[in-house]
């Protein structure tokens, strides 16, 4: 039995049920290989495209298995792609495994992620989608991603209720990778549920979160 409860993840799945639209994607891939470069692409349907300056990718079932330290091998391509159009700091790695405090203590994994990616991994006291706050202070003390709002900050990963939410929570814009890494078989009874849920809702009418404006 796992005891490392996300609480975040947690208490915030009630939000969703009052709020549909806080956990869906702004678009969707079915794995890491499929997105887009840049990843303005991914909304050139839209009649007003963002410029996407940074991304916060998630780790654990996105380009990685579950507690890997490395890029799933046939995602390193797309990963060093990524990493070339978003270089530096404007490539953030925010995991609920490696950099969160309750469940990586030490920074073990964070460490490990960081020397076999050469991406900054965040250390936050909060898992997602609680962590927005730790996220815009992150892109505040570093002004050379160019980043000066949220709404310029791209969320990847493969959870509804932890990326997706985090995305609309904090006014940016998401990209979910429906399938991920795992089989279907292996993924946990929530992130099935969530591949039901995602087109259900959408199906239903209802539609993401619009990114807000800058933050101050």
């Amino acid at each position: 039995m796992n005891l490392n409860l996300n609480l975040s993840g947690f208490l915030n799945v009630f939000k969703c049920l009052a709020s549909p639209s806080l956990c869906l994607p702004h678009a969707t891939v079915s794995t890491f290989n499929d997105l887009p470069i840049p990843l303005d692409k991914a909304f050139a349907a839209r009649r007003e495209k963002p410029v996407i300056k940074a991304v916060v990718l998630d780790k654990d079932d996105c380009f990685a298995y579950p507690e890997s330290s490395t890029v799933f091998e046939s995602n390193k391509e797309r990963f060093e792609a990524l990493r070339a159009a978003y270089p530096g700091r404007r490539l953030l790695i925010v995991s609920n495994t490696a950099g969160a405090q309750s469940h990586d203590k030490g920074g073990k994994l964070a460490t490990e992620v960081e020397k076999s990616t050469g991406v900054t991994v965040l250390s936050h006291r909060v898992k997602k989608p609680g962590c927005a706050d730790e996220i815009i202070e992150y892109f505040r003390q570093h002004p050379d991603t160019g980043v000066t709002g949220p709404h310029q900050i791209a969320v990847v990963g493969d959870r509804l209720f932890t990326d997706m939410m985090l995305a609309n929570r904090m006014g940016s814009w998401g990209i979910w990778v429906k399938d991920g890494v795992v089989p279907l078989k292996e993924k946990s009874i929530f992130s099935r549920m969530e591949q039901k849920i995602g087109p259900f809702l959408i199906s239903r009418g209802f539609s993401p979160v619009e990114p807000t404006n800058p933050f101050e």
